[in-house]
């Protein structure tokens, strides 16, 4: 007796050999291969010989395997990849402990009686201020910068004198003719170490604060 194993079987192997992909720890590319090849076999061997597979059956069949192992090679290639880019990301990190960076924030960094922070103008001001304030937000001085172009631009403030407890901060208020220019605050720390998490690469800063690989705007 000719037993007959419907076309649809090696279809719905190669289905469930593409969704097994997408789960780590799963057979390899190659055993999915060997698996296939086997169900595909018997299928040619049981077929019934009044009602063969025909050949559009049989190539649909080979090119969702294909496609599968490409998968698999993909994911492999992809991981692969990351590793590397996590293990460079690490070095360049590192590379930057005891460097000063810009990042978002309006808190300056006082240093041997300098304190020290940048700003970014979205355009061209013809007058631009800043107000040195202490944690409490008490104006401690005025810093009047003039014109200046669209960018970043770094200044400082002379601290010798500042004997607060915490870090001061600054507001930055630039304007053309009598319209407001945008500006974004950066404070200046200095990177003390780096560390990988599962999220990504952080950065250590001095003070204790610690702040995302990708949240660096500038390197001093």
């Amino acid at each position: 007796m000719v037993t007959n194993v419907s076309s649809t079987s090696s279809v719905s192997a190669a289905t469930g050999l593409s969704k097994a992909t997408s789960a780590p720890g799963q057979i390899s590319a190659q055993e999915q291969s060997d698996r296939f090849m086997k169900l595909l076999v018997a299928q040619l061997k049981n077929q019934d010989p009044m009602n063969p597979m025909d050949n559009a059956q049989m190539t649909s069949q080979m090119a969702q395997i294909n496609t599968v192992s490409g998968i698999q090679q993909l994911n492999e290639t992809v991981q692969s990849l990351s590793s590397q880019f996590s293990a460079m990301q690490a070095l360049q990190g590192a590379s930057l402990i005891g460097h000063d960076v810009l990042s978002a924030g309006n808190s300056m960094k006082v240093d041997a009686g300098v304190a020290k922070a940048a700003f970014d103008l979205s355009g061209k001001a013809d007058a631009v201020s800043v107000q040195i304030l202490s944690p409490g937000g008490q104006l401690l001085d005025t810093l009047s910068l003039g014109a200046m172009g669209e960018g970043q631009h770094e200044f400082q403030w002379d601290a010798s004198k500042y004997s607060g407890s915490g870090s001061p901060t600054f507001k930055v208020s630039a304007t053309s003719g009598d319209k407001t220019v945008a500006a974004t605050a950066f404070s200046r720390n200095t990177i003390s170490s780096v560390s990988n998490t599962s999220t990504g690469m952080t950065v250590q800063l001095q003070g204790g604060a610690s702040i995302a690989y990708n949240a660096i705007q500038s390197i001093l």
